[in-house]
């Protein structure tokens, strides 16, 4: 996708800027909160929660490069699962990120008490203070104390390191003993609380436009900026828990009951003296403040974002002329932020922002999952992260996980904000905003350009098509028909072989090989499409019979002892197999080929063959009793499982007739036109005269720019087509009722496979729904490139994610 932005950012700068993401807060206020949760193994709780963030940092990483675009987690959510879930994602970071705002500011103000005790009694006052302090610098400026950032974070980190080089030799073995004791109890509680500590992660994403190679160096600057700061944790909190005997400190009163308080300030002043203190109090104040004002300003963009696509209302958008800041916006996330300071305890606090920030990362774990099974077309990430799914399975179960950890409240609150952020969805946004669940108009233009530059490339492709009819003992002599005219008329068009297989099906032999055996056919094809001698006008006869049982070269007959698959399901190689098809430049024209295969299981049988013989397209009878017999789909399921190319499933409602056809639908339900489809009913139109009509159906009163962007990209397309077409954008709340009405009209319907996953199975799939609304002949369509999971990845995804 063009941007205006420069990719200035080396892996270094990208880096740098993840860690002073996560710098801040965290380390000067959780470790004696999480210290009296879990005793000394608080140490490892920083680690786990660390290891619990990865999933979500590397599939953020991998949205990022397939999503260049602001808008964080609530854009990856949205573009991912929907704009339900993406308002709820919006929703609950905007709530994290002010609650992180109010941790810095409630765990900022006893390192201001630590050097001037007389503050002390003015606790709740000066974090007020300070929050309209920031709240008003926000108003007034957009720049902030972002120009200090990369400073403040140098400072830190300096400070910190004098710490523990100072620290080391004098910890004691006794108060660190444990410290990575995974068995210690409350320590899944302590993780909980600190997993506030890496929300800044999440900020990164942001600056993936000016990154350079952003499919190397901003995966590896997560991680590494990810592995940097938890070694960075682990190491001050190890050294405060060696050096300062933290229950006594709660006991002199130094720190609160629940470990609030300046606790890196009493180990500098242990360790370094009144100097240390210094340092490490100034440097405390800057990170805390810095965080505090960069919340704020993070925070205040949800609503303008959230607002700019209808979840919020469009005041929220309003920029001030005076000042060029979102008035509205930061006006209320400041009244959000002194809520939070006034009302709600320093742990408190820490465990709501933390319990956001998981809901958070879980979604960002979902969200990747629904753009790798199929939600969002076209997705196209320079970046994958590794270990799908297995990774985001870790992320998603660990987090739910740590997040009922934190307590009964915690958790409550931060499903309560889910269901109200859903309840503010349904009552509101819903009927502002664009719900095919693209957050941006540029990201949706940037699909619709990969698509159209795809189905370009596949019409200029001229290597042709070689399409096989599989003919099982169920299919009708109707059906029979309508595959072999379909792939003639491809074959016409796009050149290739057409090869029509009867697979027989013959029972297991307990003594014999597990073999299948392609034998001689008999009867004429005409026979077995039931019209013997008199054929149709668009079926050649003469070129039938005469390549009959013919080698795909033309050179002779096939070896009738060769093997193509094993009964057990496994491949092996050909006794003798035959020449490949010579390719040449302009491919052989509607050439006909017929075999017979006697096998014992059907759908190996043709997914070996059209393997082994390099079929481009499979055409198969879609089997209506078979497809809702079955809870997980059956042998149809199985077929658009194993073949490892396209697939057409035909039912037939007499499209078999010489009669020139009118109209051809060619639906989408879900985002862009799959090729394939397109190159399928082009193919017959060009034969049969017909008309394209191209079906899409949006939500009632869709906005302007969602219809402009819809007419743009079909009339692309249609430049691309060889035949008439013509657009129809139908608007209607059931949109598969609206695509229904508009389809039945036509002669020939082609439309997308569904997933067999338990989800369709209970509440219904919309192909299969539309395909069984129309009275017309139906082509379901599955494309080469639909991803194939394995055995138990397709249980454990078909059962958790409904595919």
């Amino acid at each position: 996708m063009p941007t205006d932005l420069k990719r200035d950012l080396g892996l270094a700068e990208t880096t740098a800027i993840a860690v002073g993401a996560m710098v801040g807060s965290g380390i000067f206020i959780l470790p004696g909160i999480a210290y009296v949760t879990a005793g000394s193994a608080a140490v490892l709780a920083f680690v786990i929660a660390a290891i619990l963030v990865l999933p979500a940092a590397l599939s953020a990483a991998e949205m990022a490069t397939a999503i260049p675009e602001d808008g964080g987690p609530y854009l990856f959510v949205e573009r991912g699962m929907g704009p339900l879930m993406g308002t709820i994602a919006g929703v609950g970071t905007w709530m994290m990120l002010s609650l992180k705002s109010a941790l810095a500011l409630v765990g900022g103000v006893p390192y201001l008490v630590y050097v001037q005790p007389t503050l002390a009694e003015a606790i709740t006052a000066l974090a007020i203070g300070l929050a309209l302090f920031f709240t008003v610098v926000n108003l007034v400026s957009a720049e902030g104390s972002g120009k200090l950032q990369f400073g403040i974070v140098a400072a830190l980190l300096v400070a910190l390191a004098w710490l523990v080089v100072s620290g080391v030799p004098d910890v004691q073995a006794d108060q660190v003993a444990g410290a990575f004791d995974p068995a210690t109890e409350g320590i899944l509680a302590a993780t909980a609380i600190v997993f506030i500590s890496y929300a800044g992660i999440t900020k990164v994403p942001a600056v993936a436009e000016e990154v350079k190679n952003p499919g190397r160096n901003l995966p590896l600057a997560m991680v590494g900026a990810l592995a940097i700061v938890a070694v960075l944790y682990a190491t001050v909190v190890y050294v405060t828990i060696g050096v300062l005997d933290v229950t006594a400190a709660v006991e002199a009163g130094e720190l609160r009951s629940d470990g609030e308080g300046a606790i890196i300030a009493l180990v500098a002043d242990e360790l370094l003296g009144f100097a240390g203190v210094v340092v490490i109090v100034l440097a405390a104040i800057l990170a805390l403040a810095s965080t505090a004002n960069a919340g704020i300003l993070a925070a205040s963009r949800f609503p303008l974002a959230m607002a700019r696509d209808g979840v919020f209302p469009s005041s929220f958008e309003q920029v001030s002329e005076r000042f060029g800041t979102p008035a509205n916006a930061v006006a209320l996330t400041g009244a959000l932020l002194l809520l939070l300071v006034t009302f709600f305890p320093i742990q408190t606090v820490a465990s709501f922002g933390s319990a956001f920030q998981i809901l958070v990362f879980i979604l960002l774990n979902i969200a990747l999952v629904g753009f790798r099974e199929g939600a969002v077309s076209e997705y196209k990430p320079v970046f994958k992260a590794p270990l799908y799914p297995w990774l985001q399975l870790f992320g998603i179960i660990g987090g739910g996980y740590v997040l009922f950890q934190l307590g009964l409240v915690p958790a409550l609150g931060a499903l309560g904000i889910a269901a109200l952020a859903a309840g503010w969805y349904f009552l509101y946004a819903r009927h502002h905003v664009d719900s095919e669940g693209a957050a941006r108009d540029a990201v949706r233009r940037g699909a619709a350009e990969r698509s159209i530059e795809r189905t370009r490339a596949a019409f200029e492709n001229r290597d042709g098509t070689d399409v096989l009819v599989a003919l099982t003992e169920s299919t009708t002599p109707e059906a029979a028909r309508d595959m072999t005219r379909i792939g003639l008329d491809i074959s016409r068009l796009r050149g290739g072989l057409i090869d029509v297989v009867r697979f027989d099906s013959h029972p297991h032999r307990v003594f014999t090989a597990h073999t299948d055996r392609l034998e001689e056919p008999t009867g004429t094809l005409g026979d077995w499409l039931g019209f013997g001698e008199e054929p149709p006008s668009w079926f050649p006869m003469e070129s039938a019979e005469e390549s009959a049982g013919s080698r795909a070269d033309g050179s002779g007959s096939r070896d009738t002892d060769s093997t193509t698959s094993r009964g057990d399901g496994g491949t092996e190689a050909l006794a003798h197999p035959p020449e490949e098809p010579l390719r040449v430049e302009e491919p052989e024209r509607g050439r006909l080929q017929r075999h017979v295969v006697s096998t014992e299981n059907v759908v190996d049988s043709v997914a070996a063959y059209a393997a082994h013989e390099g079929i481009d397209l499979v055409l198969a009878e879609r089997q209506t009793a078979d497809l809702h017999r079955a809870l997980f789909g059956g042998e149809t399921a199985e077929l658009l499982r194993e073949v490892p190319c396209g697939i057409a499933l035909v039912e037939d409602r007499g499209f078999d007739g010489d009669e020139t056809l009118e109209e051809i639908a060619v639906v989408t339900h879900r985002g862009a036109y799959d090729p394939l489809k397109l190159l399928i009913a082009d193919a017959i139109a060009e034969e049969t005269n017909a008309t394209i009509s191209l079906l899409q159906a949006v939500p009632a009163d869709p906005p302007a720019t969602q219809r402009e962007r819809i007419e743009d990209y079909h009339a692309e397309l249609m430049r691309i087509l060889t035949v008439p077409a013509r657009s129809r954008i139908i608007e209607a709340d059931d949109r598969i009722a609206g695509l229904a009405r508009f389809a039945t009209p036509a002669d020939l319907l082609i439309t997308a496979t569904e997933s067999r996953g338990l989800a369709g199975s209970v509440l219904g799939r919309p192909g299969d729904e539309l395909v069984d609304r129309v009275d017309c002949t139906a082509v379901m369509v599955q494309p080469a490139d639909e991803q194939h999971a394995g055995l138990v990845q397709r249980y454990l995804l078909s059962r958790i994610f409904g595919n």
